[in-house]
């Protein structure tokens, strides 16, 4: 029985035109001369980010990790939603070499995000030097553990100007902002309005082996650049990664495709009496009874997906296809009953 991987989209295997584009990349030492298709690359994303600079680098944790550590001082309070990325799935990185203090805000502005009036509450007000100090607010968009959920450009800019009132520097954790530009038909610059740094990840729903790009001001991205040798991110030839970056970033028109896939599979599920909500992007979380016991079900039938605390995640994707959403709904039926709430 073939296995149908919903894990992640990261699972997604490079098409013959990223191969045929790796194979032939013009490439150049990276470190001392500026790789000539990484410069293609860093580019094309700055532009399409509303960026002056970015920045590739090996994996989204890495970007995040050096955005981090060019916003905080040892010892600095950021702001984050709760269950964000940077707070719970990137090993404590933050603290350890970023040496930031993290503080999660609920979602009391919808699903994966703070309000507004959260983060000027919780940044609060200059004090005595003996008190912790609030520097940054870290956002997160798509919010992967809410469910793929979205951040409106007007509710992005409302949390900006909340945060730069408060004197603090904005990072957004964008490595799904793709399927949010797609989910809201709002340009990519539309959704980095307002940051000092953004993001972006290239294999995740791009079909990219690896890759992301941090982006920002040309001063923050030159010592970004000197924070990624430190960190042992300096690569050479990295052209063959920008290459299938660059192709990657073809797929863009598609996304919504996957949106689509992650729909169907939502209907499908709730047509067994799942309860599984309407996903706004790419991301289709499915409470369960046991999330150990339906793992073990859906591996049995050829069906792969992930748990996220009481709930399996699902994650359609760009080497899945409608009719493999369709396949995926036949194997699951008959073990419904097993996935059901009681």
């Amino acid at each position: 029985m073939r296995p149908i991987d919903l894990r992640s989209d990261t699972v997604t295997r490079p098409s013959p035109e990223m191969r045929a584009a790796m194979a032939s990349a013009e490439v150049g030492d990276d470190v001392l001369d500026h790789d000539p298709t990484l410069a293609r690359l860093e580019d094309r994303v700055a532009e399409l980010l509303g960026m002056e600079a970015a920045l590739w680098v090996p994996s989204g944790c890495m970007g995040n990790l050096i955005a981090l550590m060019l916003h905080l001082k040892r010892g600095d309070r950021f702001l984050a939603p709760a269950q964000a990325h940077v707070l719970g799935s990137e090993l404590g990185t933050v603290a350890w070499l970023a040496g930031g203090m993290p503080e999660a805000l609920p979602w009391e502005g919808g699903p994966g995000r703070p309000a507004p009036t959260q983060v000027t509450k919780a940044a609060g007000s200059p004090g005595p030097y003996y008190t912790l100090r609030t520097t940054l607010l870290c956002l997160e968009n798509t919010h992967n553990f809410a469910g793929g959920t979205v951040t409106p450009p007007e509710e992005h800019r409302a949390l900006v100007i909340a945060a730069k009132a408060a004197k603090l520097v904005v990072h957004l954790d964008g490595a799904r902002l793709w399927h949010a530009a797609a989910a809201l038909s709002a340009p990519l610059s539309a959704l980095s309005e307002g940051v000092d740094t953004v993001q972006v990840c290239l294999s995740k729903g791009l079909g990219a082996p690896m890759g992301s790009l941090l982006c920002g001001s040309k001063p923050a991205l030159a010592e970004a650049r000197r924070l990624r040798k430190m960190l042992g991110g300096g690569i050479r030839q990295g052209g063959v990664m920008g290459a299938a970056g660059l192709v990657a970033l073809d797929y863009l028109p598609r996304i919504a495709e996957d949106h689509a896939k992650t729909r169907r599979l939502a209907e499908g599920l709730r047509g067994f009496g799942l309860a599984a909500p309407v996903p706004e992007t790419n991301i289709l979380l499915v409470p369960v009874p046991d999330a150990a016991v339906a793992l073990a079900a859906l591996d049995s039938a050829g069906v792969r997906a992930l748990p996220v605390g009481s709930a399996i995640r699902f994650i359609p994707h760009r080497d899945v296809a409608m009719a493999d959403i369709e396949e995926a709904l036949r194997r699951i039926e008959p073990l419904a009953h097993l996935l059901r709430e009681v």
